[in-house]
């Protein structure tokens, strides 16, 4: 009993925490709702989409950032997490990207013009930093223990690994996620989120002790804003060029090596 007793303090914090996430949740799908209702501006339209869609994303990966630390010794539970609130932006986030690599992969396959690609990534930059803002004055409240707004106003280096295994991490997630993201578009939707959820957790699960496994620039410069800003360098490499690069890597992996590859064989079995 007493031992029921010493957790019930740590099972409040995750119920306020996981209530805090779904609130965010629930505020973001009533101001797209809201959003869909009142603007009719295509331009205007899409970047408050792009804009809320981002903070919703931002808000709660800080909060299960939060818990993850809390719980290090049982990685079940965060993974858990991570695969029910990839369902709930799955679900929720339908037509937004809220990631730059989605915007840069769209721009480059034709799916999105330049004009609406560069408004799209204006809207996921400021939605990133009015998140990290947003939830250091939450934090500031102290709803748990463990909410304390210098929490977030530190650096806190996520990187447990040399650069280049870094570069290599991030940019083979990005390479990952956005090919799975790209073929699945003929699958079902249901069962599509459901699959995309089960990837992101995967590859949580195999890079995040290592980088977090990002492959999202908004998403890390929302997390670790004061880290680009003591360690730029390292962190824009690390965090923007090499998920960019995986992009890049995929798309001509799969729209002209492999076509050209696949030519050069037909041509050989004529031969």
């Amino acid at each position: 009993m007493s031992a029921l007793l010493g957790l019930w303090p740590e099972v409040q914090d995750t119920c306020v925490s996981l209530g805090l996430m779904l609130l965010v949740v629930l505020f973001m799908g009533l101001a797209r709702v809201i959003a869909r209702q009142q603007l009719h501006r295509p331009m205007v339209h899409a970047f408050v989409l792009e804009f809320l869609a981002t903070f919703q994303l931002c808000c709660c990966t800080h909060e299960l950032q939060l818990l993850s630390e809390q719980d290090s010794a049982h990685p079940t539970w965060t993974l858990t997490l991570i695969y029910f609130f990839s369902l709930v932006h799955g679900l929720t986030l339908v037509g937004t990207a809220s990631n730059p690599c989605g915007v840069m992969m769209q721009m480059i396959l034709g799916g999105m013009s330049p004009e609406t690609g560069a408004m799209r990534l204006f809207a996921q930059l400021v939605s990133a930093l009015c998140s990290r803002y947003c939830m250091s004055a939450l934090w500031s409240l102290s709803l748990t223990d463990y909410h304390f707004d210098e929490r977030i106003l530190a650096c806190r280096n996520p990187i447990h690994t040399d650069m280049s295994k870094a570069i290599i991490i991030e940019a083979i997630c990005s390479f990952i996620f956005h090919s799975a993201l790209l073929h699945f578009q003929e699958v079902r939707t249901k069962l599509r989120i459901h699959l995309l959820a089960a990837l992101i957790t995967f590859l949580a699960y195999a890079g995040g002790s290592l980088t977090g496994a990002l492959f999202n620039p908004a998403l890390a410069l929302s997390l670790h804003f004061p880290c680009f800003d003591e360690l730029f360098y390292k962190f824009f490499v690390v965090y923007w060029l090499a998920p960019s690069l995986g992009v890049l890597l995929m798309i001509l992996m799969f729209s002209s090596f492999l076509p050209w590859l696949h030519s050069n064989q037909i041509s050989n079995k004529k031969e």
